[in-house]
């Protein structure tokens, strides 16, 4: 029975708070929709994602007002399309990527994920010509994201792929220059990448997953800070053991909030509910940031000492508390780090508390990676392979997802500001040693597996 203070508590979270239901996703397999004939393929591409994205926006609407909660985006994904578009060349890519940009305008979703490859082992021909469609497809779409697994616990780093990978990071920058490379904000590159995600760039449908799933991700970096703010205040000897219990509870309020919100609209479109991501994924407006939960706790300069250990317990305890709430949590659930789309880890870039280094421990125990960094404009192919590489070693060598999402911003240097708009925020360029490791990238091959993953 849920009693008058969690009511009120929860009218609390979404009128001044910032709680709100981040994303609702569809996945939709399209396997079925594969043709020798790219004409065909794409008329049978376009046919499916309408008719099963369609019901999606009035559901949403229908459910938001019905609980009075706010549910940002309506978001598809769609099964690996290197996979599911083998054997094509690079136009008719191309063509397929239009085709699925112009199925999310049309069924009125705001993104659509999917146009990936998994090659943590190595690349088949659809794979390469896949991510070497990149540049081409992430700057003459609107509304498609791409993501790249290269690396797991069981593979290894595929270095050939993280190589191929620079270049492209340099050459879509250079195609979306005039929006401070805004094309790369749309590329996610993974180690121990998940099949049930539902943000962004890293979504797609998993081939485990059924036929539609509907995933939920649900947010609320504001919620937290506010029940830390709370908690200190009624008690100014609380220890950090206390602060970690307060934001379990938290996010147990928070999970068991988005579960009902999926459930219902995957039962108002007909599709299986999947799972529930409980991620701490802040926007660029002040009081919705993951930063200021550290300054709440305590942490008055981000990126000082404290700040890993910081985020390691904030991202414990939301996992704690949204496992215990449901059954169904899955996706990235834990803390984001997107340095653009939070402004006070943007801020502590331009004071000089923040730096690359820092940044990239403090991605050992955050749910994510290096997420929304912007780089100088004349950082290396090498260098930024280099710098992926290192993240997904992380990944890899802790068994846990992490994520490269960096922005070479054309004709800017480090102290420079990228602006990039909307959720996707502003930041100053960060600094970086460049080519000192051109050697060793250029050596190309696959980093092995750990050895503990050779048990399992």
């Amino acid at each position: 029975m849920i009693g008058q203070e969690e009511t009120l508590q929860t009218i609390e979270m979404l009128q001044s708070e910032h709680l709100d239901v981040r994303a609702v996703n569809i996945g939709i397999d399209l396997f079925d929709c594969a043709d020798r004939d790219i004409g065909r393929m794409c008329e049978l591409v376009y046919a499916k994602v309408v008719r099963c994205a369609s019901p999606l926006g009035p559901a949403r609407r229908k459910i938001a007002q019905k609980y009075g909660i706010p549910i940002v985006n309506c978001r598809a994904s769609v099964s690996p399309i290197a996979d599911v578009a083998a054997g094509h060349d690079h136009s008719s890519l191309l063509r397929l990527a239009q085709t699925l940009d112009k199925a999310a305008l049309d069924s009125g979703i705001d993104i659509i994920g999917g146009y990936s490859a998994m090659v943590q082992k190595g690349m088949s021909a659809g794979d390469r010509l896949l991510i070497e469609s990149l540049p081409a497809v992430l700057s003459e779409t609107q509304r498609l994201c791409a993501s790249v697994n290269a690396a797991s616990t069981k593979a290894g780093i595929n270095v050939d792929a993280l190589l191929l990978l620079g270049a492209v990071w340099k050459d879509t920058a250079q195609l979306t220059a005039e929006s401070d490379g805004f094309g790369c904000c749309k590329l996610s590159v993974f180690a121990n990448m998940p099949e049930d995600n539902p943000f962004m760039a890293g979504s797609m449908k998993g081939i485990g997953e059924p036929e539609t799933v509907v995933n939920i991700g649900v947010s609320g970096p504001g919620v937290v800070k506010r029940a830390i703010e709370r908690l200190l205040q009624c008690n100014s000897h609380i220890d950090l053991g206390g602060i970690a219990e307060e934001i379990k509870s938290t996010a147990f309020r928070v999970t068991r909030c988005g579960e009902l919100i999926g459930r219902e609209i995957a039962d108002e479109i007909g599709a299986q509910f999947g799972i529930v991501d409980l991620s701490l994924a802040p926007t660029p407006a002040v009081g919705d940031s993951v930063g200021e939960i550290f300054e709440a706790m305590g942490v008055s300069a981000i990126g000082g000492p404290g700040t890993t250990a910081a985020l390691s317990l904030l991202n414990d305890a939301v996992k704690k508390g949204g496992s215990f709430a449901s059954s169904s949590v899955g996706g990235l659930s834990g803390a984001f780090i997107p340095v653009a789309e939070d402004c006070a880890l943007a801020a502590a870039v331009g004071s000089g508390s923040l730096c690359i280094e820092k940044l990239e421990a403090m991605t050992s125990v955050c749910s994510v990676g290096l997420d929304m960094v912007a780089l100088p404009g004349d950082t290396s192919a090498e260098t930024l392979a280099a710098l992926a590489m290192d993240e997904l070693a992380i990944g890899v060598a802790n068994h846990k997802t992490t994520s490269v999402r960096i922005i070479p911003v054309p004709g800017k240097r480090a102290g420079d500001r990228a602006v990039f708009g909307g959720l996707f925020g502003e930041s100053p360029v960060m600094d970086i040693p460049n080519n000192t490791s051109t050697l060793f990238v250029r050596m190309g091959g696959r980093i092995p597996a750990p050895l503990t993953s050779l048990s399992n």
